[in-house]
């Protein structure tokens, strides 16, 4: 290299490492708005994380936080008494069941409802089958909840009305005092309020196919339903395997606000799962380390299943989280 060379690569990096510095002084004032959510999730979710500690310690709520330090270690004791309980195999085969039954109905339907949005074609009618779709999940679970049982009642219900004036029926059912019908009815409810929120993911997934791809097969005389199966369906495996393993891993968690508000004594032997179930002994009787030690559990099993789903996708499709 000459030394005019030299001396003009020495001034092309002066020049580029003067407009970076630069780019980053004008880019500050943005940078920095980020801070106040650093700090949040600093102060609310990692600092409180050493708070963990009790689920193998005899906390007692009286002593505040100094007790966290000064309780008497136990071990795994609160793990074994939760492990133990007369209602713990109830409890996981309320949460497994219902879970998986939902797994099985809610997201291959999710998936099929995006494709549905996708191909249709009056622009009106499918903003307004969006909006009625979306509203429900903004709807707390207090106030769905409160819908639902008024759907389902016996007495004035409009599914017990049409049911029996159509003949299905001979009187109304109490389907809410019928533990044989909870666990469809959790998986068909939270599948109401869910259904559009849930397709958003897989719409913004195939907004980003290439559309010459569904132009070439369709000048290819390639049908509606062959290019879901060859264009659409591929495209966003992807997300579908992500999603499906997210849920995988999210097995143990039922949601509280929807059992809370379902449950009932009559139906409780199909309704009690780990969420209500430690809420009712861990929180109600300030059984902090309870508590604690129950959402720990959970979550190294969630842990595990995320890591094990992820295996397992990316030896069938090549493709995972991580």
């Amino acid at each position: 290299m000459t030394d005019s060379e030299a001396s003009t690569a020495k001034s092309n990096l002066a020049l580029a490492r003067k407009k970076g510095s630069s780019r980053n002084r004008d880019q500050l004032s943005l940078q920095s708005m980020i801070i106040p959510g650093i700090l949040f999730i600093l102060i609310f979710t990692f600092i409180p994380l050493y708070g963990v500690i009790i689920a193998f310690k005899d906390y007692n709520i009286i002593t505040g936080i100094q007790g966290i330090f000064s309780s008497e270690w136990v071990g795994l004791a609160n793990f074994k008494e939760f492990i133990s309980d007369i209602n713990f195999w109830n409890m996981l085969r309320n949460t497994l069941g219902i879970n998986l039954l939902g797994l099985c109905i809610t997201f291959p339907v999710t998936i099929l409802f995006a494709l549905f949005l996708n191909e249709l074609t009056f622009p009106r009618f499918k903003k307004l089958t969006q909006t009625i779709t979306y509203l429900p999940h903004f709807i707390s679970w207090s106030i769905f909840g409160g819908l639902i049982i008024n759907i389902l009642s016996p007495s004035n219900g409009v599914l017990n009305y049409l049911l029996v004036n159509f003949g299905i029926i001979s009187e109304p059912i109490h389907f809410l005092a019928e533990k044989d019908y909870f666990w469809l009815l959790a998986v068909l409810t939270n599948l109401v309020k869910e259904l559009g929120w849930g397709a958003i993911l897989y719409l913004a997934a195939i907004a980003s196919i290439d559309q010459e791809m569904y132009e070439a097969a369709y000048m290819d005389g390639a049908s509606r339903f062959r290019r879901i199966w060859h264009i659409t369906l591929p495209a966003i495996t992807g997300t579908i395997v992500i999603l499906l393993v997210f849920s995988i891993s999210n097995i143990l968690n039922s949601g509280f606000d929807q059992f809370f508000v379902l449950q009932n004594p009559l139906n409780i032997d199909a309704s009690e799962v780990i969420d209500t179930y430690v809420y009712k002994v861990g929180l109600r009787e300030f059984r902090m380390e309870y508590a604690t030690a129950v959402g720990l559990m959970k979550t190294v099993i969630a842990l595990f299943l995320l890591y094990l789903a992820n295996f397992i996708a990316k030896k069938i499709t090549g493709k995972g989280i991580f």
